[in-house]
């Protein structure tokens, strides 16, 4: 067992979705590790990958919370948030476009809009934003942020010259586009783009076919929406060239239904993973060299996890920086080779201490701050306070 002394322990762990927030996860660590070694200190950095709870972790890194009134998905109004920094933003499109906004059992595959994530992106150059980080997942809508874009002042307009309804099934009616009246701050704007999607707009894998099923669209539904954005992809090659088809093609075009594509189009945004972005934005790389030990983790380490999610990028950065790590989880999903070849030396679910699920749910901090006292005994030398 990795035994660190008693240096400082770095909590860098997501959220436990549907249970706790990363910062609830990182209290009830903390509180575990306390009970049998008091005298460790304890550093928490709650983390995100660019989904749900992005916000929420920069928040809780030292943003400033703010609230703006947008569009939701369907058109109605919502309160949505995002965190600033000096002139940094961090923006989470699912609190503005996301599914979460939907009444139970509704989707709106053909017009749900991100409009609102464009008024978001608003409120943020209101607030003196000049680097925005545009966090997707979750996401409502299939309208290649077409609605984002005519929020931020581009025309979409139908052969009769008046603006196109909202979604992207009214995109099959564009006749033109222009996006000379976006608003000028925006080229002024570094946007980053934080996803680990690499989907092109359009075709077998893309926006329409790779997720629309997911928002609620049937097998008619995906072949209008891959038709609509293919269409809007070819007006607007008739004002932006071929950087148009290039965006389309673009790995990531086809993030958060089609998002991606207007972000690169429109915002000439940067795509990067969202983990990286996310640790760069909280000083993961400050607060790492200070620890002795890395504590990650999220619900569930599966293998989704592996492919980029928040525990795995926090192992990969903490073990090039040579820091034990270890996990604290919902339900471990994946072996000991895995574990070990994402970095992590050890896992602690809760469902070793009770394998029913929706327990572990329901009594999420109890249990994990049981494990984490088992984790600290197993990493951790006893100490008391001085």
């Amino acid at each position: 067992m990795t035994d660190t002394g008693t240096g400082r322990v770095l909590i860098a762990a997501d959220k436990f979705k549907g249970s706790l927030t990363a910062a609830e996860v990182a209290e009830h660590v903390a509180a575990g590790i306390h009970a049998v070694r008091p005298g460790v200190v304890v550093e928490a950095l709650p983390v995100a990958d660019g989904g749900d709870g992005t916000v929420d972790a920069a928040v809780a890194g030292g943003f400033t919370p703010r609230e703006a009134t947008v569009t939701g998905p369907l058109g109605l109004p919502v309160t949505a948030s995002f965190a600033l920094r000096g002139d940094t933003a961090v923006i989470e499109m699912a609190q503005a476009s996301g599914l979460r906004l939907l009444p139970p059992f509704t989707f709106a595959p053909l017009t749900a809009t991100t409009h609102g994530t464009g008024e978001l992106i608003t409120a943020a150059l209101d607030a003196g934003a000049r680097r925005i980080v545009l966090g997707v997942g979750g996401s409502a809508t299939t309208d290649g942020g077409a609605g984002m874009l005519t929020a931020l002042g581009a025309q979409l307009l139908d052969d009769d010259g008046d603006p196109l309804p909202q979604g992207g099934g009214p995109l099959r009616e564009l006749a033109t586009a222009d996006l000379s009246r976006l608003d000028p701050r925006l080229k002024d704007t570094e946007f980053v783009l934080a996803s680990d999607v690499d989907n092109p707009l359009t075709g077998p894998r893309g926006a329409a076919a790779v997720y629309g099923p997911q928002k609620g669209a049937d097998p008619m539904d995906v072949e209008a929406l891959d038709a609509a954005l293919a269409h809007f992809a070819r007006v607007l090659e008739r004002t932006e060239g071929a950087r148009a088809t290039e965006c389309a093609a673009a790995p990531g075009a086809g993030a958060a239904g089609g998002i991606g594509f207007g972000a690169l189009i429109g915002l000439r945004a940067a795509f990067r993973p969202g983990i990286e972005v996310m640790l760069e934005v909280l000083g993961f790389e400050r607060a790492l060299a200070k620890a002795k030990l890395v504590i990650t983790g999220e619900g569930s380490l599966d293998e989704q996890t592996l492919r980029g999610k928040a525990p795995a990028g926090v192992a990969a950065a903490a073990r090039a920086a040579g820091r034990p790590v270890v996990a604290v989880c919902g339900r471990l999903a994946i072996d000991e080779a895995a574990l070990r070849t994402a970095g992590i030396d050890a896992a602690y679910p809760l469902t070793a201490l009770e394998p029913d699920p929706q327990r572990c749910i329901a009594e999420a901090g109890p249990l994990l701050e049981q494990v984490a006292r088992r984790l600290a005994e197993d990493h951790l030398r006893g100490a008391t306070r001085a």
